[in-house]
């Protein structure tokens, strides 16, 4: 049974002997840099790479169900990257606009 599932992995049509595997594998590492810069200050995180993350990752999303065959790693990677992209730029948006300490300037005491 085993055998005949890794099998019919082998040789799928997005299968480990193709690019269609390997690209979105290799993809993955740039979700797993941006689950990693969590912990980077706010103000270190550029608005237009985040936006172009999001924004890929979205865009190829949609664009992994409708080929043939269906690329399920293509898929998967491209909503962990509009996911990682989204949560930068809320915590990014939230430290420029949401937040109270931005740069208050102390008051004299009378």
């Amino acid at each position: 049974m085993a055998a005949t599932k890794l099998q019919a992995f082998w040789n799928h049509p997005a299968g480990p002997k193709t690019i269609h595997f390997w690209a979105p594998t290799f993809k993955w590492g740039i979700s797993i840099a941006n689950i990693a810069d969590f912990a980077k200050p706010p103000e270190k995180i550029s608005y237009p790479q985040q936006v172009a993350v999001a924004c890929t990752g979205l865009i190829w999303s949609r664009y992994s169900l409708v080929i043939t065959p269906k690329n399920w790693n293509l898929f998967s990677v491209n909503v962990a990257m509009a996911g990682t992209g989204l949560y930068q730029l809320s915590r990014k948006i939230r430290q420029d606009y949401l937040s109270d300490e931005k740069d208050a300037a102390p008051q004299p005491e009378a």
